[in-house]
This record gives C-alpha cells, structure tokens and sequence, in this order.
C-alpha cells in the first residue's frame, strides 16, 4: 500500500488530483445543466430542492476543492488530493463493511474505457471474501439517448462489472463498451432482481447513472466523481450517495492501479487475489 504521501503523489502525477483534464468551461456548464434540471447531468437523481449554480459552485468546492470563485471561468479545473485521500479512505470503509457482512453487490460503470480494471479488481476481492457480486439482466436491451439520438444498447457484464454496449457497435466501442451517464441500466437491472425475487443488492458501487440511479431508488451507493459530475456530490450532500470520491474519471486505466491497492488494504482486502 502507498502512504498517505506517496498517495497523494499520485495522484497529482498521474493528474487524478491537482489541475485535471477537465476544464472550467465543462465544470461551470454541467452546473448550469443541473441547475436547469436537465436530466443528461442529473444521472437519475431527483434533488429534493433547487439548487443554483452558487450553490453549485460552493458544494463543489467543498467537496472537490474547485474554485469558488465565479469570476474563474477558463482553464483546467483542479481537485484537492487531500478530499480524495479522505474520501478514498471512507469508500474503503464501506466496502470492508460489505465484505465483513458478505452483502451482495453490484458494480456498474458508464467509463468501461478507464475504469472497468478499477472495479473489476473490487468486484474479485468481495467475490473472494464471500459477497455475492451480482450479474442480472444480462443482455436486455435498453433504449438509451446519445447526441445522435436514442439509440439500443445491450446491458453485459465483464469481470463482474455491468457496462452498456450499443446494439451494433463496432471497434473499439463495442469492445470495450459504452460511454454513458444513463440511470436506465441500473433501474432495469435493479427491476430485474425484484422481479425475479432474488436478493437485491446492498451496496452499488460504480459512477455516473449507476451510482446516482441507485442511490435516488434508496440503494447504498459509492462511487467515483469528475469536477463536472455535480450530481453524485449533490446525492452525498441530500443523503442517497454515502461516497463520492472526487477524482478525474478519465485518466488512463493504469493509473488507477496505485489505488486498487490502497482501496483494498483500507478494506482489509489486500490478500484477495485480483481479477488477472
């Protein structure tokens, strides 16, 4: 396991914290979304009151360490490693929770591109200390908006971790899976567990929709959060996220290498073997 130093060198390295590729531009204008109630950044959640764009901007700072300053609108957007040093630590409690309970669980991504080696070593560790990782509604369909309209896409699983492909991909998006901040997967998914009367999942761990989806249907959730993914920071806030890790969701996939280590030590997990 890295140290806490050493950690937060990482991340600034690796540009998971400190000044990221995300821009002020896309930050502002996802709070301006949200604010607008556009569902494209609401990820599913249903806020339970109004929330502007100041107060936006003050969460976001808060729980990311962004500017607050509204006269900042240009340039990289930053993160302090210090919120998602501590906000790692709080993800890994509630894992080790789920391990010592050997809670099922069900993991889902909308960044099967950067994250899915993330979630898939999670998934092996719980699987390993008795969790039941859940799979359901392999392969149903789901119409999904994208900006070139709604479009089929297919729900699959790959080391445990529910991603989306469009129905007819090819290449490389139909390889490694879908971009998607959609909550439709989770709901179907969830829906399909109930129906089925099996048991349902008590944690969700995952981003975008996943996280969001589950957590306004009153599922525990956890997950991992961009400077312009001001719904997850809003759900923790309101009570249906219990963790938001504020992070770049974008870096490449090896450089969350150096935290699936950390994670799992936190957790007590370290002696599980990881997905090969």
């Amino acid at each position: 396991m890295l140290s806490t130093g050493a950690l937060r060198a990482h991340l600034l390295a690796a540009r998971l914290a400190g000044p990221v590729a995300t821009t002020r531009e896309e930050s502002l204008r996802s709070y301006r979304l949200f604010a607008a109630g556009d569902p494209r950044v609401l990820l599913g959640l249903e806020p339970e009151r109004r929330w502007g764009v100041g107060e936006l901007l003050g969460l976001m700072a808060a729980k990311c360490g962004v500017s607050a300053d509204p006269a900042h609108v240009r340039g990289p957007d930053v993160i302090d490693p210090e919120r998602t040093v501590a906000a790692l630590e709080a993800f890994a409690v509630r894992l080790g929770v789920a391990a010592g309970a050997r809670s099922p669980v069900l993991f889902g991504t909308g960044h099967p591109h950067r994250l899915l080696p993330f979630y898939a070593a999670l998934a092996r560790a719980l699987s390993a200390a008795g969790c039941v990782v859940l799979t359901p509604a392999q392969g149903v369909h789901v119409d999904m908006a994208t900006r070139f309209g709604v479009r089929p896409h297919r729900i699959d699983y790959v080391r445990g971790v529910a991603l989306v492909r469009e129905s007819g991909a090819r290449g490389a998006a139909s390889a490694t899976g879908a971009h998607s901040h959609s909550p439709l997967p989770v709901r179907v998914a969830l829906g399909a567990l109930a129906a089925a009367g099996g048991p349902l999942p008590e944690l969700v761990v995952g981003d975008h929709g996943w996280v969001c989806g589950a957590g306004q249907l009153g599922v525990e959730a956890i997950g991992l959060g961009d400077t312009d993914d001001p719904a997850l920071f809003v759900g923790e806030a309101e009570g249906r996220v219990v963790v938001t890790v504020p992070l770049d969701d974008g870096v490449h996939s090896d450089y969350y290498g150096p935290l699936i280590r950390h994670v799992l030590h936190r957790a007590g997990l370290s002696g599980r073997q990881e997905w090969p």
